[in-house]
């Protein structure tokens, strides 16, 4: 039975990254709304408990049942968890005189303690909080303090429960990966050997028992996701996995056939399926960003299903779900929430009366990638960049042409093409370039000129829920500006996009 910590969500915005920093020590942890306590069982080695935008002092504050828990098992509240072991076990939380938000520095009170093991006497620590804990029951012991908060962290006699005000999970917590291992490691007992390898191991075996003699039916886009997936489903199952690859005609140039050819060598069972005319037809006119989302979306369902109908005696509908998208389908208010249509192949399930399988529902997109590596797929499909369901229709703002699809694909190339060469593609999460509804004044030779404009966006991430623009060299800008005005007829002008997320997303649409 698979160890792990469970952590418990009262709708942080940090909660993923402590399931990530977890996650990075070979542990496995799962996410659960605080409302829908998973089952206790031997597997589960400790609890933590998130933070919130919450206050345990308002009448509506998040409240959960700790009694299977506490003093039970090793339990860490962080930040609302911290004071929500205080305040209603008998301490007191106030409102903050100011919001504590940004660095402090920690002073390791008790430096036995189990959980403050190994860590520097005064360290940096990431506060983000409004309200504060003011006093603490007796059997509650003060084991760290910052300059402005007395009760930065502390213990219960007599049980394995600990309680810090700041975030460890967050980068600016220099030493916040030294005490979640002290909890996750050296109190939990966590064996540190959840790997790729144990996970494909483990992965392979329980398709094998789950999905027995039936057929598959998977929606392959060339992406990471779908393609680990699939190898995933291919090694448990063989040549009963049926994979089809729909062109909507919105992927990068060329990229059906060379994608259709790097699948041969992989063994796969794919067919590819072109389909330009239906989407193009049904995108005509259309200019809503969400409308255009939708009717793509609409369209891969009819293709595909009338695709997957010619399979007979397919049982099961496979989908290249992440963690991420599991954990972002449930807020913690326990209402469900609609997955991205472009994550899922949305309707089908229904509609062909399928079940469906997902085999990496439990993985980060970073842990996909290494899973990938240990399957033996290419690191060159690997380390593809992350590229959106809807392709290029949500990178061209306004309606959607043959004609600005073409212009859009010739600039791509360039773009990624150059990222390449520059030994700068790598060391980018994503990166693609937007034809915007705009057109400017430009002088090519003697004439006087009236194109499009095109932005370039870049930008470094972990996961996608926040990322940083790419400073990349003037030379390198340079360089695409030249080479994408002279070469792609239609465009004369080339902007950068220096917006980070939040509050700008990383696609335009």
């Amino acid at each position: 039975m698979q160890e792990k910590i469970i952590i418990l969500d009262f709708g942080s915005q940090y909660t993923q990254l402590i399931a990530r920093r977890i996650r990075e020590m070979q542990v496995y942890c799962e996410i659960h709304p605080f409302n829908r306590m998973p089952e206790l069982d031997s597997s589960v080695r400790g609890v933590i408990l998130s933070g919130s935008p919450s206050s345990v002092r308002d009448d509506q504050a998040p409240r959960i049942d700790l009694d299977g828990i506490k003093g039970r098992l090793p339990l860490l509240g962080i930040c609302y968890g911290a004071q929500y072991l205080a305040h209603f076990f008998g301490g007191r939380v106030e409102a903050s005189a100011s919001r504590e938000y940004g660095r402090s520095q920690m002073r390791v009170v008790e430096p036995d303690d189990a959980l403050m093991q190994s860590l520097s006497p005064r360290s940096q620590v990431w506060m983000s909080h409004g309200d504060t804990i003011t006093s603490i029951p007796d059997a509650y012991r003060i084991v760290a303090s910052t300059d402005d908060v007395a009760i930065a962290a502390y213990r219960i006699d007599g049980e394995q429960t600990w309680g810090i005000q700041f975030h460890p999970e967050v980068y600016h917590s220099t030493e916040g990966k030294t005490l979640l291992e002290n909890f996750v490691v050296g109190i939990c007992g966590c064996s540190q050997s959840w790997t790729p390898d144990s996970f494909v191991e483990t992965t392979v075996d329980e398709l094998r028992q789950k999905l027995g003699d039936d057929k598959v039916v998977l929606g392959l886009s060339g992406g990471v996701d779908s393609t680990v997936a699939a190898v995933l489903l291919h090694r448990a199952i063989g040549d009963r996995l049926y994979c089809i690859f729909v062109d909507s005609g919105l992927l990068r140039r060329n990229e059906f056939d060379d994608v259709l050819e790097s699948y041969k060598g992989m063994g796969l069972n794919v067919k590819g399926v072109k389909a330009h005319d239906k989407f193009f037809g049904d995108l005509a006119g259309v200019t809503d960003p969400e409308t255009k989302r939708k009717i793509i979306g609409r369209d891969f369902v009819e293709v595909f299903n009338e695709e997957a109908q010619r399979i007979r005696d397919v049982k099961w509908l496979a989908q290249g779900t992440i963690y991420p998208d599991v954990v972002e389908s449930a807020k913690v208010n326990g209402m469900a929430v609609v997955i991205k249509s472009h994550h899922n192949v949305g309707g089908l399930p229904e509609k062909m009366n399928l079940k469906i399988v997902e085999p990496l529902r439990l993985l980060f997109k970073d842990e996909v990638r290494r899973v990938g590596l240990s399957l033996g797929i290419s690191p060159m499909l690997i380390g593809r960049h992350p590229f959106p369901g809807p392709g290029l229709a949500i990178r061209i703002l306004g309606e959607v042409t043959p004609e600005k699809v073409d212009i859009l694909q010739r600039v791509d190339q360039i773009y990624i093409d150059t990222l390449r060469e520059e030994g700068l593609y790598d060391k980018i999460w994503q990166a693609g370039a937007i034809l915007l509804p705009v057109r400017s004044v430009g002088v090519m030779g003697d004439e006087r000129t009236y194109e499009s404009c095109v932005a370039l966006r870049a930008v470094t991430s972990t996961d996608g829920m926040t990322a940083d623009w790419v400073h990349l060299p003037y030379e390198v800008l340079a360089r695409l500006s030249n080479e994408i005005i002279n070469k792609v007829r239609g465009v004369n002008r080339v902007v950068y996009d220096i917006s980070s997320k939040p509050p700008a997303t990383i696609e335009w649409e």
